[in-house]
């Protein structure tokens, strides 16, 4: 997926969610500035690609998958669980939630 699938992608989201693109900011916590990313300008980090996750309703994952984003500093964990062929939709919803609540605890702690 190229940044103008993925750009295309976020912006589609957003828009069947009916949420502006400021609206999209604020609840992401993310700067105007920063979510040029749904534009094609700028690539999100992971950290990023959380927050508007949360904010689109979206799993973790997914949002991963449709960025073809690869931690590499980060666990490959949320890609792991979206690509498994074993667990259910509700399971992978399940597991995702759980490992993005264990992740911002780890960082709350170490702030």
């Amino acid at each position: 997926m190229t940044d103008r699938d993925f750009s295309s992608f976020v912006r589609d989201v957003r828009k069947r969610a009916h949420v502006s693109f400021r609206e999209l900011s604020d609840s992401a916590g993310v700067s105007n500035p920063y979510l040029q990313g749904e534009r094609g300008v700028r690539r999100p980090s992971g950290a990023v690609l959380r927050q508007l996750a949360l904010a689109l309703r979206m799993t973790t994952p997914i949002m991963y998958l449709r960025a073809n984003f690869t931690p590499e500093n980060g666990s490959a964990m949320p890609l792991a669980i979206a690509t498994d062929r074993d667990l259910t939709a509700k399971q992978k919803q399940t597991l995702a939630e759980m490992y993005e609540a264990f992740c911002s605890e780890n960082e709350r702690s170490a702030k």
